[in-house]
């Protein structure tokens, strides 16, 4: 069996959808921003105020890759961000693994953002004009990165058990 690896922009439900991947196939589920508080021993938010962006994107690296060379088989899921920094993203080619883009309209990730923004900081204070154009710009910033992805699931109108089906087809 190889590594699955999730990924998406915040919202597209990779956390959702590994955890009933996990169920299914009996294959833990890792989520990469957990693993990186754990091995900090602070939060993602504390990280940030007390190191910054850069510091972190080095501990997501470095996490990302212990995850990848661990012999275990494992469901990753990664940051909104991660496949952007630090050539994460060829990482995601590697024959070892399946890499899974959760792909997602703009109104799909503003729809399921409006409803828990303040979990959110990025968005935590926006109104819903801001917010669209936030996604809409963070997405095309994100788009060449998320497409190195071996596999794209178009989660749009789709439920949970939907797109874990799709990507039971793909691993089948």
């Amino acid at each position: 069996m190889k590594k699955i690896v999730l990924l998406g922009y915040m919202g597209c439900g990779k956390s959702t959808i590994a955890q009933n991947l996990s169920k299914i196939t009996n294959i833990p589920f890792l989520d990469l921003d957990k693993c990186i508080e754990k091995k900090a021993n602070l939060s993602i938010n504390e990280i940030f105020e007390q190191h910054g962006e850069i510091y972190f994107r080095k501990l997501e690296h470095e996490m990302f890759l212990e995850l990848l060379q661990s012999s275990e088989n494992t469901i990753i899921g990664l940051g909104g961000g991660t496949p952007c920094y630090a050539n994460n993203h060829l990482l995601l080619q590697n024959e070892d693994l399946v890499s899974i883009y959760l792909k997602a309209s703009i109104d799909t990730l503003y729809n399921r953002l409006v409803h828990n923004k303040s979990k959110r900081p990025l968005i935590a204070n926006m109104d819903e004009e801001e917010m669209k154009e936030f996604i809409a710009k963070h997405l095309f910033d994100r788009s060449f990165y998320y497409n190195h992805a071996q596999h794209k699931v178009v989660v749009d109108n789709k439920t949970v058990d939907e797109t874990v089906e799709d990507i039971l087809e793909i691993l089948a």
